[in-house]
């Protein structure tokens, strides 16, 4: 899928109204931090944190900030879940409640909501991981999105990505064993 098309899509989900909130929500999940179905369903409410600044998801370490509108959305949708509605499902912590209490929505049925308004999950979710490997390191991008370290580079490698010697790690700290030097050594 071509960038354009992607933000094309998330564009959609994010200002058409006419759209549930469900499919608004969990598409632009998908399109926005690459992440296949079957983890956009397991996510909770503890898995989204709203302090005096930003809404953060936690996808990966460190969690990935939402940015409005779609932090908006996103409460909007926690506030009026569907299938809350049962006895056994009433306290349920899952972002997106299945039709069985205690379960989340299965990913086929959230696949095929997501097919039906014309959004490709698995093409956008592969657009998305490209274009996040091309703009930031694969380390960094594996870590905040909970993809193996050999994928993203893979990934990279295959986009063409340009951090290929990006050295992973804190660069902050010297290095164990290495000493500034003093003025006046040689």
């Amino acid at each position: 899928m071509p960038q354009a098309e992607r933000l094309e899509l998330i564009g959609r989900l994010l200002n058409d109204p006419s759209l549930s909130l469900r499919v608004r929500v969990a598409g632009s999940i998908v399109l926005l931090y690459a992440q296949p179905l079957s983890r956009v369903v397991r996510l909770t409410l503890d898995d989204v944190t709203r302090t005096d600044q930003q809404t953060l998801l936690r996808l990966g370490e460190p969690p990935s900030p939402v940015p409005e509108p779609l932090a908006e959305l996103l409460f909007r949708w926690i506030d009026s879940r569907d299938n809350m509605n049962t006895a056994a499902n009433h306290a349920c912590r899952w972002l997106f409640p299945g039709r069985r209490a205690g379960q989340p929505i299965h990913p086929d049925v959230l696949a095929a909501l997501l097919n039906d308004i014309g959004i490709p999950t698995t093409a956008g979710r592969t657009a998305a991981i490209r274009q996040h490997v091309l703009e930031m390191p694969a380390p960094v991008v594996a870590e905040a999105l909970s993809y193996h370290r050999v994928t993203t580079a893979k990934l990279a490698s295959e986009a063409g990505g340009t951090w290929s010697r990006y050295a992973s790690g804190d660069h902050w700290r010297s290095p164990p064993g290495w000493t500034p030097r003093r003025t006046g050594d040689s």
